[in-house]
């Protein structure tokens, strides 16, 4: 087959299973010097295991072969390292849906996950060119080809003959290689944090003798940490800095360097990183600013950086950032330009701002809570909070994550760590530009489509806990790191103030908390009766936690009544939280050991009742969610996802096929109309003026999608990836039955007895509405309960009068009563892929825009969760006089969408509405979807690649 054109879509860096880096790229017919070089690194075992037999030399027809591939037929991608290629992984195709695999591996790189990354990469590729099976034939003395192989996650069978095994392996993505990839992902990220976090040496390159300078800064704080390695000053003119000799370049340093923090200017970095890479380097600290922050020249810099480290092997903090640093006592690092770094404690603390970093690492400090460890971003051109939360997943020291977040550059990805860890631990958040959804200036993110409110409820979903401020992150942060999970919501108070107490109760009711009347014991209230009064109310089994307040009057035995609250703290086995002399955070008295830093046990102050049941809400509501099963997507009947992707490829097809340019030979077709199927139902009487004009998530109000092919994305770029179609409308009906999902049938009519004939078809009574969308969102464009032919005549010359005569008109028959209209929407969003969101049809619902969102696919409690996210779901259940509905066949219905959603990238828009809840059924009156080609592979989706 002839070449087609090189595939630069499957280049991509990727993290090894040592925490290193290499670029995978597909081979060029220019690497023929650099395959040369590959092979002749190569052991003779390497080269026997490979080719069955002795090649000491590859010829120059061979080299030629190798190199020169059509991309389709004939793939090689090649695995770099600096300017290097260090490994090879081939397939050639021998029949439409199989192709022979084989790869090489340098001898001094084997072991560190090359071949099982890149055979993840060529699998993608090879599916993306119609191949199904690798086939592949390994020695049976070649035990590390057959274990990549066999580990790789896929199908596989083998079987000997002719002294080879032949291996067969089915390249169909399965629940095992999905896990196999993110088991992987995991390890080798967490590992590439573990190498930055835990260096044995650290250079500080720009370390100069001007006191307040940058460089000279980071290397005092690293010395009066006592860091527990050697540190270099690097400074190419002067010889020594605060007293440590210094180097004129890195690559003159003695001993290893494992570290290195840049603080040069920002137009120099390009060149010590390379000088980094030749000495060894494992990861780079860059504080030095001048990068995307200043603007376009400074975004190619910094991006520059970023590849040219990556590269080289290397990971990047950075740049325009604050620093590193990690309190463990067999490091004691802290690379960073805040002189004060918080003692050894449990929470691993992440913070995009390098400017912010240094005031919070101030309020934790003064708070008395100590850290396992902290990262500062800056522009984190490469390390982001995705790579920490994998490290501090598996950091033993951390039990508690907090972030300061002010961008999400892989939101589908975080949201799928977060899922995970917030199993074992909490997570924490601040996400800064709510109101704007935007991103600082040199972030290598971009703004998220989502509103906020929808960021919520997917952080919900994974059981992150968003808090609103940095107050609250570290009130919640503190409660977290000294107490235990509450089992519930009843809270137990003890107080020496009336006052307080109901203030505390009313915060309680507030945050949907359920207290129990306070027991106040008086303004003269000592050491036994506050210990006494507190184990009473923890003894209760109807109490989940208790908050203690302890504001005398007058000065009394405060370190008294203080370890008498730690004492029966620590024997309850739930939580207590105090407003203990209005002090805030962990004051020693407090500490179950009063000269250390806290630890379990320890009781958590704050400066007010409210701010201390502010903090337990959230935690109970993340103790609940723990508590619920993990859950996974069902396993569903009635499904047809073959025939859901045929329909989707053919419209997507007719439409780039009807609006290709004309030829010489062939005229233009006339453009026509998007096929429009949406048909809904009003419920009442009088017509819902907000519900066609109701923006899904993403979409700001008053900004309607143009549903016309050919047209333009929102961002001003032209969607439809490789058949340049806009979006195009398709039946919903058809795509919709495919997963189980009836649409109340309806019929387009063109004239008044078409109605009256529909009407007889589909049984009296019916409705009679405008068919378009667009025409729908006009009051007044539905005549309900229609029982004649004579009424159906009289409702379309009406509204023919009402939108003219060549208005599109649709019948349908009316919906049984009483059921209570809700609406089901789908957006596939380019930051966090299928999104699912619901809501109630009624006007009021609409206009205070109470909606719920959950990522696709959808577990049963996910679904659950998502109908009574929503201030309106009580209207569901029976309550404020409406009967109560079929709500299980509602939450079976979302969770079939999301499986639509999530199998079907190309359905860049679906809405169902309305759907009416009945007593016994779900109903779908009305379904459009619109369908896009993508662009590439979903975000968080493919083999593993750093953004």
């Amino acid at each position: 087959m002839e070449a087609t054109q090189y595939p630069a879509h499957w280049e991509a860096d990727v993290v090894l299973a040592d925490g290193g880096t290499a670029h995978v790229r597909p081979i060029r017919p220019a690497d023929g010097d650099r395959l040369r070089a590959f092979y002749s690194r190569l052991s003779a075992e390497s080269i026997y295991f490979r080719y069955f037999g002795p090649r000491p030399r590859l010829s120059d027809r061979e080299v030629t072969f190798f190199t020169n591939v059509d991309y389709v037929d004939r793939v090689a991608l090649i695995a770099t390292i600096g300017t290097e290629m260090v490994a090879v992984v081939r397939y050639d195709r021998v029949s439409p849906a199989e192709a022979e695999v084989a790869f090489l591996v340098e001898d001094a790189h084997q072991g560190r996950g090359v071949a099982s990354v890149m055979l993840e990469h060529l699998a993608a590729t090879a599916r993306e060119r119609g191949i199904e099976t690798f086939i592949a034939d390994v020695l049976p003395a070649n035990m590390r080809m057959m274990g990549v192989l066999r580990q790789v996650g896929y199908t596989a069978q083998s079987r000997f003959a002719d002294g080879v095994v032949r291996m067969t392996l089915d390249l169909t993505p399965t629940e095992t290689s999905a896990e196999v990839t993110a088991s992987r992902e995991h390890r080798a990220e967490a590992r590439s944090i573990a190498r930055l976090l835990t260096p044995g040496s650290v250079a500080v390159i720009g370390a100069s003798r001007e006191p307040g300078g940058v460089g000279q800064t980071v290397l005092r704080n690293l010395l009066a940490a006592d860091f527990t390695g050697p540190v270099y000053p690097v400074h190419r003119e002067v010889r020594a800095v605060a007293g440590v000799r210094a180097y004129p370049s890195v690559k003159d340093i003695d001993g290893e360097v494992d570290l290195a923090v840049l603080a040069v200017p920002a137009d120099s970095v390009i060149d010590v990183v390379k000088e980094c890479a030749e000495k060894g380097v494992r990861g780079l600290v860059v504080v030095s600013s001048g990068f995307g922050e200043t603007g376009p020249k400074g975004r190619a810099r910094q991006d520059e950086l970023a590849s040219i480290a990556r590269a080289y092997g290397l990971r990047v903090v950075g740049p325009n950032c604050l620093g590193i640093a990690n309190t463990d006592p067999s490091v004691r690092l802290n690379a960073t330009l805040a002189a004060t770094v918080p003692g050894r404690g449990r929470v691993g603390f992440f913070s995009q701002s390098g400017a912010l970093g240094t005031a919070l690492l101030q309020r934790v400090a003064q708070r008395g809570i100590g850290i396992s460890s902290f990262v500062s971003a800056g522009n984190r051109a490469d390390v982001s909070g995705n790579d920490l939360l994998q490290y501090w997943e598996e950091d033993e020291a951390t039990e508690v994550i907090l972030l300061y977040l002010e961008s999400l550059g892989n939101p589908r990805k975080f949201t799928r760590l977060a899922r995970r860890i917030s199993r074992s631990k909490p997570i924490v958040v601040v996400k800064s530009g709510g109101t704007t959804q935007g991103v600082p200036i040199g972030h290598s993110a971009s703004a998220l489509r989502l509103q906020d409110s929808a960021l919520s409820s997917l952080f919900e979903q994974a059981g992150v806990i968003r808090v609103d401020d940095l107050i609250q992150l570290f009130d919640v942060g503190q409660l977290l790191a000294c107490q235990p999970l509450p089992a519930g919501p009843r809270v137990g108070l003890v107080s020496n103030s009336d006052a307080l107490g109901l203030l505390a109760v009313d915060a309680c009711v507030s945050a949907e908390l359920e207290p129990r009347p306070p027991v106040n014991l008086g303004a003269t209230a000592g050491a036994a009766e506050f210990g006494t009064a507190l184990a009473g109310v923890l003894a209760d089994p109807d109490v989940d936690a208790a908050v203690v307040i302890y504001m005398p009057p007058i000065p009394g035995d405060a370190r008294s009544v203080a370890a008498e609250l730690v004492r029966v703290s620590r024997q309850a086995g739930k939580p207590v939280l105090a407003t203990f002399e209005g002090q805030l955070g962990m004051p020693p008295e407090l500490r179950t050991d009063p000269s250390a830093l806290p630890e379990r046990g320890s009781v958590p102050s704050y400066a007010a009742p409210e701010e201390a049941v502010r903090a337990l809400a959230h935690v109970v509501r993340y103790a609940l969610w723990r508590k619920q099963p993990p859950g996974a997507p069902p396993e569903l009947d009635r499904l047809d996802t073959e025939t859901a992707r045929e329909i989707v490829a053919s419209a997507l097809t007719t439409a780039a096929t009807d609006h290709q340019p004309a030829t010489d030979h062939q005229p233009a077709p006339e453009p026509r109309p998007a096929h429009r199927t949406s048909v809904t139902q009003e419920t009442s009487a009088a017509p819902d003026p907000s519900a066609a004009q109701e923006p899904i998530a993403g979409q700001e109000p008053g900004a309607a999608e143009v549903i016309s092919p050919g047209a333009a994305s929102s961002d001003g770029e032209r969607q439809g990836g490789e058949t340049g179609t806009g979006p195009v409308e398709i039946d919903a009906s058809e795509l919709l039955a495919c997963y189980g999902l009836t649409v109340w049938p309806s019929e387009v009519v063109a004239t008044p007895e078409e109605a009256v004939g529909a009407a007889e078809r589909l049984g009296w009574p019916v409705v009679l509405k405008a068919a378009d969308p667009e025409a729908a969102k006009r009051a007044g464009t539905v005549r309900l309960g229609l029982t004649s032919a004579g009424a159906v005549r009289h409702a379309y010359a009406d509204l023919a009068g009402q939108l003219g005569a060549d208005v599109v008109l649709a019948v349908q028959r009316m919906a049984p009563q009483p059921a209570v209209p809700t609406v089901v929407n789908v957006l596939e969003d380019p930051a966090f892929g299928p999104v699912v969101s619901f809501g109630l049809g009624e006007v009021t619902a609409r206009l205070l825009r109470d909606r719920g969102f959950r990522l696709a696919p959808l577990s049963g409690e996910d679904a659950a969760g998502l109908v009574r996210s929503v201030r309106a779901a009580p209207l569901l259940f029976g309550e404020y006089g409406y009967p109560p509905v079929a709500v299980g066949a509602l939450e079976e219905l979302l969770v079939r969408v999301g499986r639509l959603a999530n199998d079907l990238p190309e359905v860049s828009r679906l809405d169902l509405d309305p759907v009416l809840v009945g007593e016994s059924e779900v109903l779908v009156l009305g379904a459009r979807a619109v369908l896009r080609s993508p662009e590439g592979p979903r975000r968080d989706g493919g083999p593993r690649r750093l953004a």
